[in-house]
């Protein structure tokens, strides 16, 4: 019998726009594992599905374009608590589009424990 999890594997990705937002002020406070808030920018003019990261105040990058329809829908219907995301790896030596890469989980309702 699987035990279950409170959260399950949703998505994992790089943080895109890192090099054009806030990411290198914050830079050397993200660690494995801290959390990141998704917030969603249905008015941005380059992308409608955009869905922002931030890290306190802090604006670090999107979700890419590519793999934000879904977590999009979902925020637009009102379920942007169901997700949990946080930074997944970093490397400094990599291009500034590959340093911040993050995992976002489904959150189980807590009365299906």
């Amino acid at each position: 019998m699987r035990i279950k999890s409170d959260k399950e594997h949703f998505l994992s990705c790089n943080v895109a726009a890192f090099t054009y937002n806030e990411g290198c002020e914050v830079f050397d406070k993200l660690k494995i594992g801290k959390e990141v808030q998704l917030v969603r920018e249905d008015e941005n003019v380059h992308d409608h599905k955009a869905v922002a990261i931030f890290f306190g105040k802090k604006h670090i990058g999107y979700i890419p374009r590519q793999q934000n329809e879904t977590i999009s829908r979902f925020m637009d219907l009102g379920y942007a608590d169901i997700f949990e995301a946080r930074i997944q790896s970093i490397d400094p030596a990599a291009h500034p589009e590959q340093q911040v890469s993050i995992v976002i989980y489904l959150k189980r309702k807590e009365s299906a424990k």
